[in-house]
C-alpha cells in the first residue's frame, strides 16, 4: 500500500476506534494493560516495605499506621487523582507531560517552542471554531510574564526527565528485588535438601551473589525484547500479571484472616496517630510507602497506547482491590511476627507453604520483569514527544503497530536504558537505596503533574480559580509531605536520582537551547523574497531545468543558506519548492491537512514553498514518502489557486492541502512503466531493519511520473501551461538542498551557554541524519555550509 494512504488509513481507524469503542475492544485493551501498564503498580509489594530496613520498625502499631498511609495514599493518589481526573486531561486521547504542556499552549499564549503561528491558527481553523475563551486573570499573569513560560517548559522538561529516570531505576529495584527473593530461595531450598555443613556454607556464599549477575541477565533479556512491540509483548505478559494478582491476593486474605486487626488501620486516625508521635527514623519510612504508588504516573503517560475506559476498569475493578488486599495481608504478617525473624519485611516471608514459597520464588522472577515494562514503554513515548518537538536529539523511533500509532520503540533509547540499568544494579547491589531513588523520582514527577494539572483545570476546562487552587493545595501538600521524606533519604540512595536528572535535563536543555538558537538565526538572517527577485537579474542568475526542494527550518522568507550560495553560485533549478516541518502543540494531524502550500513571488518566478505538518506523535516521514505527494499538492494548488485565491493580495497565502495521488487531481501519477499508480499493488514487507515492525508499502518504490488529464474544461490555458512546467521539471530531475550549520559561541559567552553549546555540538553530530536526508540519493544532494555566531 503506499505509505500515505497506509497512513491516512491508521488514522481512520484510530479514530474511529477511539470514538466508537465497544465493550469488547475494552475488554481486550483492559488485557492488554495488565502486560503493559499496571505490571509496576502489581509488582510493587516486592519492594515497599522490603525497602525499609527492619531496624526502623518499632513496634506493630507502627505498622498498622504505615498500612493506614498505604491504603489512603493509593486511594487518594492512584485511584482519586490519577484514575478519576489526570486520565480525564488527555490531549486528544495522549497522556503525560508534555500533552498537559501542550493544552496549555493552546489555551494560553506561552508556547516557546519553534513552530509556525501561522500554520497553527490555520489549522486551528480548520478544526472548527475555537470556543472564545473566558477572561481569567491566571491567563493573563501567565501570558504577560515571559518567566512563567520558561518555568512551565523548564517544570515539563523537569517531569519528562523524572519519568525516564523512573523508567532506568525501576527495572533494577525490580529485578533485583526478585532475584534477591530467588537467592533466599534457594538458600532455604539447599539448607532443606543438603546435611553436609561445609557444602552449605559454600552454596551459602553462591547463592548470596546469585542475584547481581542473575538480574543482569534477566535485564538484558527484558530489553531485547522490546523491539517486538507493545501488542506482542503484552499478550505474553498479562498472563504472568494475572496469576501475579491471583497469587498476593490469596496470600494477601490469608494473612489478613491470620490477623484481622489490620483491617481496623483503614481508619484515618492511624495516619494522624503517627504523625503526632513521628521521629525522623520514622519520617524516612514514608520515603517507601510513596513507592505503592509507582506506576500511577506512567498509568497517564501511557494512555495513547490504550483508552481512558479500559484504564479505569482495569485499575478500579482489579488492581486497585487486589493491592489494598495484598498490601494489608503483609502489614499483617509483619506486624503478627515483629521481632521473630530475619527478613520479615520481605512479600517472600508471608507465604505460609513452603512449597508455595519456591514457586513464588520463580513467579516473581517473570512478573519483576513484567513490572519494568510500563515505565521502559512510557519512557519512549516521552522521548518520542520529546522529540517532535524539538527537546531530545534526533534518534530512529520504529512504530511497532500499523492500528495504533502510540505504540513506539527506539531503540538507541532502549540500549542506554539497559546499559544504565545493569550498571546501577551492578553498583548498588542492594534494593534499599535504588529504591529511594525511584521513590524520589515518583514523587517529583508526580508534583509536576500536579502543577500544570492544577492549571490545565484553570486554563483548559476553565473552571473556577477556587477548584484548580483546591486541586494543587489538597494533593500538592500530600506530595510534598512524601517529598519531605524522600529527601531525607538522600544520603541513603536517593542522591542517585540526581545524577540521572542532570544527565537527561543536559540533554534536553541543551538540544532546546541549540534548536532555538539555530532557528532564531535563521529567522533574523534570512532575506525576502524582493531579493531574490529583484536582484536576479544583477547577479546574472540562470534557470537550470529541474526541480530544487530547499529544506530549511523557517515558513518565510528565503533562508540565509540559499541566499548564502546563490551569492557564489548564481544558478537555481527552472521550479524551486522550499520545504519546512513544522511540529504543532497536537497529537495528530490528520492526512487532508498534511500541508500548506503558497506561492512565493510572481508567478513567472515558479517558486513555491511546501509546510510540512506533523503532531507529536506522528511519524515524519523521509523525503521518499512525501516528494509525490508534494508534487501533486503543487499541481493542486496552482489548479486551485485562481479560483479561490484571485481575489487576495497576499504574496505568500498558504492553502492547506493532504495527501491525495488520484483520478480526481490536477496530475494524474503514472510509475516509470506507464502504468496508473493511482492504486498501487499491495504487498507486506518489512518498513525498516526491525524484522518486528511490519507495514504495508510497495515491493520497490518505482518513480512516479505525472501527466495532465486530457478532458479538463475548467482548467484555464494559464494554469495547464503551469502545471505542464511543473511535469517538465520534474522530468528533467530533481536535487536537493541541505543546509549544514557550524554554530560558534560570541566572545564573552558565559559558561553555561558555553556548555550548552558545547553539548549540543556534540549530540547533533553523533545523532541521527535529520529524516529529510535519509534517503536522498547522495548525487542529487548538495549540502552548503554556514557559520551560524550565537
Amino acid at each position: 500500500m503506499d505509505p500515505a494512504l497506509r497512513s491516512e488509513t491508521i488514522s481512520n481507524e484510530f479514530k474511529e476506534n477511539r470514538e466508537k469503542e465497544t465493550w469488547r475492544r475494552t475488554i481486550l485493551l483492559s488485557f492488554q494493560s495488565l502486560g503493559i501498564v499496571y505490571g509496576r503498580l502489581s509488582t510493587a509489594p516486592l519492594y515497599v516495605f522490603g525497602s525499609i530496613l527492619p531496624d526502623d520498625l518499632k513496634s506493630d502499631k507502627e505498622i498498622h499506621e504505615l498500612y493506614s498511609f498505604i491504603f489512603w495514599t493509593l486511594t487518594l493518589i492512584s485511584l482519586l487523582k490519577y484514575a478519576f481526573i489526570v486520565l480525564s486531561a488527555d490531549d486528544d486521547g495522549e497522556g503525560g507531560t508534555f500533552p498537559l504542556y501542550s493544552l496549555l499552549c493552546r489555551h494560553a499564549k506561552l508556547g516557546l517552542l519553534p513552530n509556525d503561528r501561522s500554520a497553527s491558527e490555520i489549522i486551528q481553523h480548520d478544526r472548527g471554531s475555537p470556543r472564545i475563551k473566558v477572561p481569567s486573570t491566571t491567563r493573563k499573569c501567565i501570558e504577560k510574564y515571559k518567566t512563567s513560560h520558561y518555568f512551565l517548559l523548564f517544570l515539563a522538561l523537569f517531569g519528562c526527565c523524572m519519568i525516564i529516570s523512573d523508567g532506568v531505576l525501576t527495572p533494577s529495584v525490580s529485578v533485583l528485588s526478585a532475584t534477591s527473593t530467588f537467592g533466599r530461595s534457594m538458600i532455604k531450598l539447599s539448607h532443606r535438601l543438603i546435611s553436609s555443613q561445609k557444602i552449605r556454607e559454600h552454596l551459602d556464599k553462591v547463592l548470596t551473589r546469585l542475584p547481581v549477575p542473575m538480574a543482569c541477565a534477566i535485564l538484558v533479556c527484558l530489553f531485547t525484547l522490546q523491539h517486538y512491540g507493545t501488542q506482542k509483548i503484552s499478550f505474553v505478559f498479562a498472563p504472568i500479571v494475572i496469576i501475579w494478582l491471583t497469587f498476593i491476593s490469596g496470600i494477601g486474605i490469608y494473612n489478613i484472616a491470620q490477623n484481622h486487626k489490620i483491617l481496623y488501620a483503614i481508619s484515618p486516625t492511624y495516619m494522624l496517630r503517627f504523625l503526632k508521635k513521628v521521629d525522623i527514623i520514622s519520617w524516612k519510612a514514608l520515603g517507601s510507602i510513596i513507592l505503592c504508588t509507582a506506576g500511577s504516573e506512567v498509568m497517564f503517560a501511557n494512555l495513547g497506547h490504550f483508552s481512558k475506559r479500559s484504564l479505569k476498569v482495569t485499575f478500579v475493578c482489579l488492581i486497585y482491590p487486589a493491592l489494598i488486599v495484598c498490601y494489608a495481608g503483609q502489614a499483617a504478617f509483619i506486624s503478627r511476627y515483629l521481632g521473630t525473624k530475619d527478613d520479615n519485611v520481605n512479600l517472600s516471608e508471608s507465604i505460609p507453604n513452603k512449597n508455595l514459597h519456591h514457586a513464588f520464588a520463580v513467579l516473581s522472577v517473570f512478573a519483576s520483569a513484567v513490572g519494568s515494562q510500563a515505565t521502559i514503554t512510557a519512557s519512549f513515548s516521552i522521548v518520542n514527544q520529546c522529540q517532535a518537538l524539538g527537546c531530545f536529539p534526533r534518534v530512529k523511533v520504529v512504530h511497532t503497530s500499523d492500528k495504533i500509532r502510540g505504540q513506539v520503540y527506539v531503540p538507541d533509547v532502549n540500549w542506554l536504558f539497559m546499559t544504565l540499568s545493569i550498571g546501577i544494579t551492578v553498583g548498588f547491589r542492594d534494593i534499599a537505596p535504588i529504591g529511594k531513588a525511584t521513590g524520589l523520582a515518583i514523587i517529583s514527577g508526580m508534583l509536576v503533574t500536579t502543577c500544570l494539572m492544577s492549571l490545565v483545570i484553570a486554563l483548559s476546562w476553565e473552571k473556577s480559580l477556587f477548584i484548580a487552587a483546591c486541586f494543587m493545595l489538597f494533593f500538592g501538600s500530600l506530595e510534598a509531605t512524601y517529598l519531605s521524606s524522600c529527601l531525607l533519604n538522600f544520603p541513603r540512595g536517593a542522591w542517585f536520582i540526581t545524577v540521572l536528572l542532570l544527565l537527561f535535563l543536559t540533554i534536553m536543555v541543551s538540544w532546546y537551547y541549540g534548536t532555538v538558537k539555530k532557528y532564531q538565526f535563521d529567522v533574523e538572517n534570512k532575506v525576502s523574497v524582493e531579493w531574490l527577485t529583484d536582484l536576479s537579474p544583477g547577479l546574472g542568475i540562470s534557470r537550470v531545468p529541474g526541480i530544487g526542494f530547499i529544506y530549511t527550518d523557517i515558513s518565510s522568507g528565503i533562508p540565509a543558506f540559499f541566499s548564502h550560495f546563490i551569492t557564489n553560485l548564481p544558478a537555481f533549478h527552472q521550479v524551486l519548492i522550499f520545504v519546512s516541518f513544522k511540529s504543532l502543540p497536537v497529537p495528530y494531524i490528520s492526512e487532508d491537512q498534511r500541508y500548506l502550500i503558497g506561492r512565493v513571488g510572481p508567478k513567472e518566478y515558479k517558486i513555491y514553498r511546501c509546510v510540512v505538518l506533523h503532531g507529536y506523535r506522528d511519524h515524519t516521514r523521509d523525503s521518499d514518502d512525501f516528494e509525490d505527494h508534494i508534487i501533486s499538492s503543487i499541481g493542486e494548488f496552482i489548479a486551485r489557486e485562481e479560483r479561490d485565491y484571485e481575489s487576495l493580495s497576499s504574496p505568500e497565502r498558504m492553502m492547506v492541502l493532504g495527501r491525495s495521488m488520484g483520478d480526481g487531481n490536477a496530475l494524474i501519477p503514472l510509475t516509470a512503466d506507464g502504468s496508473d499508480n493511482s492504486h498501487p499493488t499491495l504487498t507486506q514487507r518489512s518498513h525498516s531493519d526491525d524484522p518486528a515492525e511490519l507495514s504495508f508499502a510497495a515491493v520497490r518504490r518505482k518513480r512516479v511520473r505525472f501527466m495532465l488529464p486530457k478532458n479538463s474544461p475548467e482548467m484555464s490555458a494559464s494554469v495547464r501551461k503551469e502545471l505542464q512546467e511543473l511535469v517538465d521539471a520534474r522530468e528533467s530531475g530533481t536535487a536537493y538542498f541541505l543546509g549544514q550549520s557550524h554554530l560558534s559561541l560570541r566572545r564573552g559567552s558565559n559558561l553555561l551557554k558555553k556548555l550548552l553549546i558545547m553539548v549540543y555540538v556534540f549530540l547533533d553530530k553523533n545523532s541521527r541524519e535529520p529524516p529529510v536526508a535519509l534517503n536522498i540519493p547522495h548525487a542529487a544532494l548538495l549540502e552548503v555550509g554556514m557559520v551560524y555566531t550565537i
